[in-house]
């Protein structure tokens, strides 16, 4: 019975998929027809169609933006949960496989990798230096600045409200609310702003940080 029951769920999943795609492929379409009048607003316009995803609630908005993303993104994997609300602003991004975004995240370039846990209202930068502020007699806006790539490896676990802007090493957790401006170890456990270690995985945690629910961590 209960392998009756788990084909009958696979089945289930790869009719949704199937249904997914017939939907998802007519914005691709649109999507590519686009780049090809527009080529030089390549990321405005694929944030527009990230913008417009983000909005399908339940589950059925998870399996269309993942089948949207899975022709759009750089990698995305067939089994990663993308939440309501959350935006892409580039499509050089990379999802692994049993990856969890949660609900109204920003994420720029990025390579995710396998199981991680990233919680709800998580920024994910494009590095620390996207804006050059050296000038004092131009704005800003006009100063240019620099996009690379953040990693956060297999099996790490992201807090919700978190500001990430460097490498999350393997198996690494981030508290919530942490502001990450430097890269962070494998294991270890950071928190606050800017993100300090606070511990690391595999290891007993100290009873003065146990005292401190402030730092706790909680995803979703």
């Amino acid at each position: 019975m209960k392998a009756l029951a788990a084909s009958g769920g696979g089945l289930a999943k790869r009719l949704l998929r199937l249904l997914a795609n017939v939907i998802a492929l007519p914005l691709v379409a649109c999507y590519r027809a686009e780049l090809l009048l527009w080529p030089r607003r390549r990321h405005t316009i694929f944030q527009g169609y990230s913008q417009l995803l983000s909005l399908w609630p339940g589950a059925s908005g998870s399996f269309v933006r993942r089948a949207f993303y899975g022709f759009t993104l750089r990698r995305c994997s067939r089994d990663c949960t993308i939440g309501f609300g959350s935006i892409f602003a580039t499509p050089e991004a990379e999802i692994g496989d049993h990856a969890y975004i949660g609900a109204f995240c920003m994420i720029g370039h990025v390579n995710i990798g396998n199981d991680v846990l990233i919680g709800s209202n998580v920024d994910i930068l494009s590095g620390r230096h996207q804006h050059s502020f050296d000038r004092l007699d131009l704005p800003v806006r006009l100063q240019g600045g620099a996009y690379t790539s953040v990693t956060i490896g297999d099996d790490a676990w992201i807090g919700n409200g978190a500001c990430i802007m460097e490498d999350i090493g393997t198996q690494a957790i981030v508290a919530a609310r942490a502001v990450v401006t430097k890269p962070v170890p494998p294991r270890a456990i950071v928190g606050g702003n800017p993100a300090t270690p606070i511990g690391e995985r595999g290891q007993p945690t100290s009873p003065r940080h146990e005292r401190r629910p402030s730092e706790s961590i909680i995803t979703r």
